[in-house]
């Protein structure tokens, strides 16, 4: 039987996604034995039109990145969406809360009008096709990645979690961050991490995005209770939470 062609992709994003697809070490030898993989900016000089998965990193930002989005999209059989740029739209949906023309500006200076350098407003990728599957995370589990695709290989429908962080939380016995004065975004935010941050003492920042249906009432009641605002919430979500999730929190 032939094996898989998987092809992966980067658009607007940091790469630290496929740097972690790296740091999988001798566990990424296992994977590519049971695949073929046909292009990988980052890992080899070859490129192709054919595969059977596409896997890719990157918030869209340009009118012609969405172009060559649709272009790979019509090639794959399977499309996944790879860490919170790609998933959500990750911390370059920032520059959507402001005058693009000024966010030009401000980071280019006098080039700000060079055609090169024209922008758009930031889209996750199934803003602008569908996506078959999503790994979640800034930057995403090793873990998770590895048994989405083991799953896919063997032909079978990864379960990602549709519970909140405080689910996992409470499993591992944490003592919640709430009641030490962090504005933490468990309560709303997809499980999956193993509550990675507040397992180490640090809010969640809501890398992994807002559950399908998140339970707002539940976070306004932790809002009363430790008596603080919703605007203290809003404020702490905008980092991942641009232009997605919640808007009647």
């Amino acid at each position: 039987m032939d094996r898989l062609r998987v092809a992966i992709f980067d658009f607007a994003c940091c790469e630290g996604c496929q740097l972690q697809i790296v740091n999988l070490e001798e566990e990424i030898l296992d994977l590519v034995d049971a695949v073929n993989v046909v292009e990988w900016r980052e890992a080899m000089s070859e490129q192709s039109r054919e595969y059977d998965m596409a896997i890719i990193e990157g918030s869209i930002t340009r009118p012609e990145d969405e172009k060559r989005l649709e272009i790979i999209r019509t090639r794959a059989k399977t499309l996944i969406a790879l860490g919170a740029c790609a998933t959500i739209g990750g911390v370059n949906k920032l520059k959507n809360n402001f005058d693009l023309t000024d966010v030009k500006r401000y980071v280019y200076g006098k080039s700000a009008n060079m055609p090169h350098l024209d922008t758009a407003p930031t889209k996750a990728v199934d803003e602008v096709v569908k996506v078959d599957y999503k790994i979640h995370g800034c930057p995403i589990d090793r873990k998770e990645f590895t048994y989405v695709v083991r799953c896919l290989l063997m032909g079978k429908r990864p379960e990602i979690p549709e519970y909140p962080v405080c689910v996992e939380c409470k499993a591992k016995g944490n003592p919640c961050l709430w009641d030490y004065g962090q504005v933490c975004l468990g309560p709303v935010i997809r499980a999956g991490c193993g509550a990675r941050c507040p397992s180490s003492g640090f809010r969640c920042f809501g890398c992994r995005g807002y559950i399908d249906d998140p339970n707002v009432n539940a976070a306004k009641d932790v809002i009363e209770r430790y008596h603080l605002t919703v605007d203290a919430l809003k404020g702490k979500m905008v980092l991942f939470g641009s232009g997605q999730g919640p808007t009647n929190a």
